[in-house]
């Protein structure tokens, strides 16, 4: 494993207000593909998720539910453990903010701010969305709701202690306009600059007098943090970050941090002035999704549309979910789903699609070679041309070939929708050229020649797994067992080694096995 080349990626910490949504999947299922993906490559990588647990919001909701604030997190929290184990999320580690080594870590971390001169007592007037944890200016508000929450937010006047964000103001913009910190999709960098450019940044308040269910401020207990500032800074204690600014943990800065758009703003301005203030390095880069709506109509319990992950994975399996969320939608914009357009999709792409041809080629491998992997030079086999109805498409090693370099320079881009494009044109290949040399018929009457192609389809599919396996592990390591193949290790020793062409050994025995992805029950 290379010891320079680091890799860690966050997801947000989530609010524990209510159970795991489609979002929260969407980002963490995200995550998971792009951590996979380096680690196949041998990087040393770092996946960080967990939740937000303090604040307002949570206190109001555990005595609505006539709960601690304690028992009421301890349970929320639970449900996001045990759905992301569901899902097969590879993190490293889980944070929740309730933690005591956190605790003790923020605490340490604002005394410094404070100690700086960067923390300071005030008094804060103004408007405040409890729904957000936010303060909001007139410009933020649509007919004076929250246009998140549709609600008016409260008039607050309190004793505080202001963070002097405005201090790093010039330098945070200077540093999103060189991609010092890099904000994609472009369109958010500029929504970004955009807002620094109206105003700069302006200090902010950064405690709250009359909220109990925080972290109390270490020089003033009757205060307790803003939970921003205590959510952000998990990104830093989830690598045993003490609090010392003296002191920076092994994997940071951070090389990604991925988030909904929704609280883009908050990520691009208070969090990195808070860096700033510890004398730590800002991320590498944020990167921006958007919005799911169901139907062309967002998500409401109140309209009975809304998909949580769990009947996600009862109606399409694990490997299906993560599947159809990544092909959803181009990653990085808004997109609309619907019960009609997954189940279309999972026939198309992963029953009729990857499934039937991992069936069909190991059926015919099975009935007219024994069973085991035809014997054929890779590289003369490799010249094979891949044929279709519209003519040749290029030979099979060249045309696995490109479609690896431009999988690995799109997920480089995080264009997931992008990769997943590709393994389905690889797929598509496959079929149009058993389709064209009707193949079913070539084992018959052409057995030497329906050898070779056998064995770069085999082949091509190997190559496929590989490429599938961030997306879906246990379909990708099925194939390959399929395939002859003794373990997973066996199979992803090395990515770069591993979709080269020419790696199946001949005479290495298949079994078809049953369908990888049945077709749906309509």
């Amino acid at each position: 494993m290379s010891q320079n080349k680091k890799f860690y990626v966050t997801t947000p910490i989530y609010y524990v207000n209510a159970s795991p949504h489609i979002g929260h999947t969407y980002t963490t299922v995200a995550a998971d593909i792009l951590a996979r993906y380096h680690r196949m490559l041998g990087e040393e990588v770092f996946f960080a998720t967990g939740t937000d647990e303090h604040g307002a919001k949570i206190e109001e909701k555990a005595g609505e539910m006539g709960e601690n604030p304690q028992n009421f997190v301890d349970k929320v929290a639970a449900q996001f453990q045990m759905t992301w184990k569901e899902l097969n999320i590879s993190h490293n580690r889980f944070i929740r903010t309730t933690e005591e080594k956190h605790k003790t870590a923020v605490q340490g971390a604002l005394q410094q701010m404070y100690d700086k001169g960067d923390i300071y007592l005030g008094e804060y007037e103004g408007l405040y969305c409890q729904g957000c944890e936010q303060y909001k200016g007139e410009s933020d508000l649509v007919e004076g709701r929250c246009p998140d929450h549709d609600k008016e937010p409260d008039k607050i006047s309190e004793e505080t202690y202001l963070f002097r964000m405005s201090k790093y103001s010039n330098t945070l913009k200077e540093k999103i306009e060189k991609d010092e910190l890099k904000i994609r999709p472009l369109d958010k960098k500029k929504e970004i600059l955009s807002f620094y450019q109206e105003g700069g940044l302006r200090d902010i308040s950064f405690s709250r007098k009359n909220v109990s269910w925080g972290i109390p401020l270490p020089w003033d207990g009757s205060h307790t943090a803003y939970v921003w500032a205590d959510a952000f800074l998990n990104y830093l204690t989830i690598l045993d970050w003490s609090g010392d600014t003296e002191k920076k943990p092994h994997f940071w800065p951070a090389q990604l941090q991925l988030m909904s758009k929704d609280i883009l703003r908050v990520h691009a301005t208070i969090w990195p002035a808070m860096l700033l203030s510890l004398e730590q390095e800002v991320p590498q880069e944020f990167f921006v999704h958007g919005f799911f709506v169901i139907d062309g109509q967002k998500m409401s319990k109140s309209l009975g549309n809304v998909i949580s992950p769990q009947e996600l994975r009862d109606r399409y399996g694990v490997d299906g979910t993560r599947y159809l969320l990544s092909q959803a939608t181009v990653f990085g914009y808004d997109g609309d789903i619907g019960w009609e357009k997954f189940d279309e999709r999972f026939d198309a792409y992963l029953a009729n699609g990857l499934g039937n041809l991992v069936a069909r080629v190991l059926s015919l491998t099975e009935k007219n070679f024994d069973g085991k992997i035809p014997d054929a030079d890779p590289e003369k086999v490799g010249e094979l041309q891949m044929k279709s109805e519209e003519g040749d498409l290029g030979s099979f090693k060249n045309v696995s070939r490109n479609f690896v370099e431009s999988y690995q320079k799109k997920l480089q881009k995080k264009s997931l929708d992008g990769a997943i494009e590709d393994i389905n044109y690889l797929i598509g290949a496959c079929d149009k050229h058993i389709s064209a040399l009707k193949l079913w018929a070539m084992v018959r009457q052409e057995p030497e020649e329906a050898a070779l192609h056998i064995y770069s389809l085999l082949e091509m599919i190997r190559i496929i797994a590989w490429l599938s396996w961030p997306f879906m592990p246990d379909t990708a390591e099925n194939i390959l067992s399929k395939q002859g193949f003794a373990s997973s290790q066996e199979a992803r020793n090395s990515f770069r080694e591993g979709v080269c062409w020419g790696r199946l050994k001949p005479g290495q025995k298949v079994i078809k096995g049953d369908p990888l992805f049945p077709r749906l029950s309509k």
